[in-house]
């Protein structure tokens, strides 16, 4: 470390340190103290942003268990899907639709879910209750394609059940036997399913 006799020598040191390094120090400070002030602004904001998005959410689903009106849960569904609320909102309002009789709307909303939402699993979910609704629309050959693209294998146990519900319908009671079977293989203490299986042979004749 360089060493100073006096201290002339260590204040013209200092001087000619700040001449030589002063406004770079300066604006590193000032550069720093942007990134960190804006990095807070963004993040406050992303922290406002999803605490809106839960409360249109709260308030959306008081709203549709209480039964006031259909507004609120429409705005949270037509809202930004990436929150995540939209999509929850989606598969509630489905619900609410299929409770009231209303299958197209039912299916319109998980439709809307199947195809917008950003998280894969909800996906999945969608497209396993509107397989439900198109087969109790009675439009078994859509909720059969419908049901067919849900690949992920944890709703294996459903997504079988569903197949054999399909094939029921159809009156092709093979290929019903073989999807409850495969069903049952995944959720083996599923007592509707089971008897799902044993009144196919009743069914069959």
């Amino acid at each position: 470390m360089e060493q100073f006799a006096t201290e002339e020598q260590q204040v013209e040191a200092i001087k000619r340190f700040w001449s030589e390094h002063g406004t770079s120090l300066i604006v590193g400070a000032v550069l720093g103290l942007a990134g960190l002030f804006g990095w807070q602004y963004y993040s406050d904001s992303q922290i406002a942003a999803k605490e809106s998005a839960s409360q249109s959410y709260q308030a959306a689903l008081e709203s549709l268990v209480n039964d006031e009106n259909s507004k609120p849960i429409e705005t949270v569904i037509n809202s930004d899907s990436a929150t995540g609320y939209a999509n929850i909102a989606g598969l509630l309002a489905a619900k609410q639709a299929v409770d009231d009789g209303n299958l197209d709307t039912a299916a319109t909303y998980l439709n809307t879910v199947a195809t917008n939402a950003v998280d894969e699993s909800l996906k999945q979910v969608a497209k396993v209750r509107l397989a439900r609704v198109q087969l109790a629309q009675q439009q078994p050959e859509k909720a059969l394609s419908t049901i067919e693209s849900v690949k992920d294998e944890a709703f294996t146990a459903q997504v079988e059940e569903i197949k054999g519900d399909i094939f029921a319908a159809q009156g092709n009671f093979d290929k019903a036997r073989i999807a409850y079977s495969s069903a049952l293989e995944k959720d083996i203490n599923n007592r509707l399913l089971q008897m799902k299986l044993d009144n196919l042979a009743v069914t069959a004749g």
